[in-house]
């Protein structure tokens, strides 16, 4: 198994696949720098990722790969990196990515996730990471946004034997929202700012994992000159 890193430091055990990961995060923490290190992790130890971005252009999470050592294009080409472009349409633009979709109404995706998302062969080599998922709060309504992480995202990665990250930003829906998601993810992570001294300091936590060890206290997050964050 590919590993992931950040989270397996805490750990003592490999993260199994099928597993659905909750990634809760303050709007300036070093959530975004963190989900491409992990994304960076899971290549280097022969994985495959699907990115999808909704909180930047593609071309940023690629230059982000390039600081890290990797050559994005020659990835996506060999098919062991596939970035799905979520950002444009929230602009009102059209994208020019070979993956991208021109419309976050959930009931508008329906047939893509009947049709793609729910089906497929196992695939434990395969990691998927959502940048921030709440971008579906701009045009839906919770009831909808609950329904599509319970009811086909979070059970397509168990059967297709994947890991899922889902980033959700912190306090933009509410505390049902929340709860709701933590209640159904097998691994729940924190990523915040903490101001109370005369330094800010970028920490993260496993809030909550099931049926493995770890360690539940907040760590400090380094973020090096090519912005790899590591514990």
């Amino acid at each position: 198994m590919p590993r992931i890193p950040l989270i397996e430091n805490l750990t003592k055990n490999p993260i199994p696949p099928g597993t659905n990961i909750l990634a809760e995060f303050d709007p300036t923490s070093q959530w975004y720098n963190a989900s491409i290190t992990i994304t960076a992790g899971w290549l280097r130890s022969s994985g495959r990722v699907d990115y999808d971005t909704f909180a930047q252009p593609p071309d940023d999470v690629r230059a982000q790969l390039n600081r890290l050592g990797f050559e994005p294009e020659v990835l996506e080409r060999e098919e062991k990196l596939t970035i799905t472009d979520w950002y444009t349409t929230t602009l009102g633009q059209k994208s020019k990515e070979k993956h991208s979709h021109d419309t976050l109404k959930i009931h508008e995706l329906s047939p893509y996730f009947a049709a793609s998302v729910m089906l497929g062969e196992p695939e434990p080599d395969h990691l998927y990471i959502a940048d921030d998922d709440t971008t579906f709060a701009r045009f839906n309504d919770e009831k909808a946004f609950v329904e599509l992480e319970l009811t086909r995202l979070m059970p397509a990665f168990r059967r297709r034997k994947a890991i899922g990250f889902c980033g959700v930003m912190k306090g933009v829906q509410s505390d049902w929202v929340y709860r709701r998601l933590e209640a159904a993810s097998d691994v729940v992570l924190d990523f915040k700012v903490d101001e109370t001294g005369e330094e800010a300091r970028d920490l993260m936590r496993i809030r909550n994992m099931r049926n493995v060890h770890f360690d539940r206290k907040w760590h400090t997050l380094k973020v090096s000159e090519n912005f790899e964050v590591t514990l």
